[in-house]
């Protein structure tokens, strides 16, 4: 499947910024060439915003780039003018902060996460997300339910990405509002479902016995098929953070595996949620 203008328009940011640093110039060279801000610079590199094909040709220019290396530029760069107005009606519930994330989503090749305490948003049943938007308070629920349900499409693909879930015990007996076993049994179900009818979705408990020294916040890593840069993404309170630095990049690799390593195998998963869902169903009838 094609990437998104918004995961094009990231792309050809990153390819820009690495491309000003092996040229040795700042973002601040680079803007008064090409007459705007710094901080305009600085948006166009981490794709917050579109760029005129003027001012990347001018870019690359300033860089030394030209011959194939530029027109494939070229090429990102009028791929990722095409903007379309696909954050209109229910999908503009969506905070800007995480509109990068769900439009890379369908590109990438393999995608890692992990969960501490809420199950993500992908594996998510819908009694599930109705209980979770209601307890925030959320104003408009109905948008939000359904802008969720619709990144499931992403299962859906001719080749979808290789999704990769770790969710910690304390996820799956934590429901939305405290103690629903009829929601958490709903939710178990759904990921067993999922289990069946996806083969390239793999869920991973950590159960509360894993030899871990400790666990770290949520965290999401994305890799691509083609020239878009590798990311982690990181939620917090105020917003997202996307990490590309090959360092930071490798310490959250290394994270990663040392979940995986302490989490359950994919069959004793589902035996784990075979095992959850039978306790919310005594609990349902006590």
């Amino acid at each position: 499947m094609a990437s998104t203008v918004t995961s094009r328009r990231k792309q050809l940011g990153n390819e820009l910024r690495h491309a000003r640093n092996a040229s040795k110039l700042t973002q601040q060279q680079v803007a008064e060439f090409l007459g705007c801000t710094q901080g305009k610079v600085n948006k166009i590199e981490s794709g917050a915003v579109g760029v005129k094909l003027g001012d990347v040709r001018s870019m690359l220019n300033a860089f030394g780039i030209n011959g194939d290396e530029a027109e494939t530029l070229m090429n990102l760069a009028r791929a990722a003018a095409g903007q379309r107005g696909q954050w209109s009606g229910y999908r503009a519930v969506v905070p800007h902060w995480f509109r990068t994330f769900t439009d890379l989503e369908p590109a990438a090749a393999e995608i890692l996460t992990w969960h501490g305490e809420r199950i993500p948003g992908p594996l998510q049943s819908e009694h599930y997300m109705l209980k979770q938007f209601t307890e925030a308070g959320a104003t408009d629920v109905t948008s939000l339910v359904r802008n969720r349900l619709d990144r499931k499409a992403v299962f859906d693909q001719l080749q979808p990405p290789y999704y990769r879930f770790i969710i910690s015990e304390g996820a799956l007996r934590r429901a939305p509002g405290g103690v629903a076993p009829a929601v958490m049994l709903d939710q178990v179900e759904h990921l067993l479902a999922l289990d069946t009818r996806r083969p390239r979705v793999y869920v991973h408990v950590l159960p509360f016995g894993a030899k871990l020294a400790a666990v770290p916040n949520d965290f999401t890593i994305m890799r691509f098929p083609d020239r878009t840069r590798d990311f982690v993404y990181i939620e917090h309170s105020a917003g997202g953070l996307y990490l590309d630095d090959a360092k930071d990049f490798q310490l959250f690799v290394d994270s990663w595996d040392r979940l995986r390593g302490a989490a359950l195998e994919r069959a004793e998963t589902r035996v784990f949620l075979q095992s959850l869902a039978d306790s919310y169903r005594r609990e349902m009838n006590a």
